[in-house]
């Protein structure tokens, strides 16, 4: 089977190449962010006629969740345990969102193990700049979520996926030019420390080692052009699932031509 995940940067702008890369790429399940609408807003029907089912947690135009998948979706969750506010009044902001599907469909039904698959979107909080109220909830937000991540490394069998747009960089070589970030978020060490906490915790993250390029460039001063971009989406397995994995793909393409978001897809393909 195959999952991707991708920050759509608007769904109801970028539907019909989502459909597409759907349709092209036989991707089965879909982590989507910053779909930027309700659930009432969300373009569901192209989605329908595609053969996916849609689970959807956006509250207004910013940020947004959500995952299509053409495997039953048995079970949903619009936020995890602990999943820390922001704003006044607080908000628990729609940045993630688990996914149950039912993969018999898809894998082999003697293996018991993978009759179920969890994958969670995530949209991780900009953090905007470092001095910034915003920050210090990234940071927040990235530990409680490592937190409820070693609850669920506690079942060996887990198979699950923490997929989205995780606004880090975690190495130097995943910006353009790290000397342009001096000082800037993202790349600071405690955004990077809290990235690589779920390395620490046993979560593998299985796009590394199988494909190189970066997820994201930005709109302004021919960032892609110059492939002046950033690596900030990843695909953290249980280690369970990270032994399935047989490939990884970083769609750069989807970056050209008219309309694109400034983020690309990121696919995993299971075995």
């Amino acid at each position: 089977m195959r999952f991707a995940t991708w920050n759509v940067n608007s769904i109801r702008t970028r539907v019909d190449r989502v459909i597409a890369f759907l349709e092209r790429s036989g991707t089965d399940v879909l982590a989507m962010q910053e779909i930027k609408c309700r659930p009432d807003q969300f373009p569901i029907a192209p989605f329908e006629a595609a053969g996916y089912q849609v689970a959807i947690h956006g509250l207004n135009q910013w940020n947004g969740v959500a995952v299509a998948s053409r495997l039953p979706i048995v079970e949903t969750q619009d936020h995890f345990l602990t999943q820390p506010a922001f704003g006044e009044p607080p908000v628990i902001e729609a940045r993630a969102l688990g996914v149950t599907v039912d993969t018999t469909e898809a894998l082999p039904a003697r293996d018991q193990q993978a009759s179920s698959m969890t994958i969670w979107s995530l949209y991780v909080p900009n953090g905007r700049e470092v001095t910034h109220a915003h920050y210090a909830y990234k940071l927040e937000w990235l530990a409680n979520l490592a937190e409820q991540g070693r609850s669920w490394l506690a079942d060996p069998a887990a198979q699950i996926a923490l997929v989205g747009d995780w606004n880090v960089a975690p190495l130097d070589e995943d910006v353009w030019d790290v000397d342009a970030f001096e000082g800037a978020t993202h790349v600071s060490a405690p955004e990077r420390e809290a990235f690589a906490a779920f390395a620490a915790d046993g979560w593998v993250e299985v796009t590394r080692e199988r494909v190189t390029n970066y997820t994201y460039w930005d709109y302004q001063k021919l960032r892609f052009p110059k492939n002046e971009g950033m690596r900030i989406d990843f695909a953290y397995c249980s280690p369970a699932l990270a032994a399935r994995v047989s490939a990884a793909h970083i769609d750069r393409d989807e970056r050209k031509g008219k309309g694109a978001s400034d983020h690309v897809p990121v696919i995993v393909d299971v075995n």
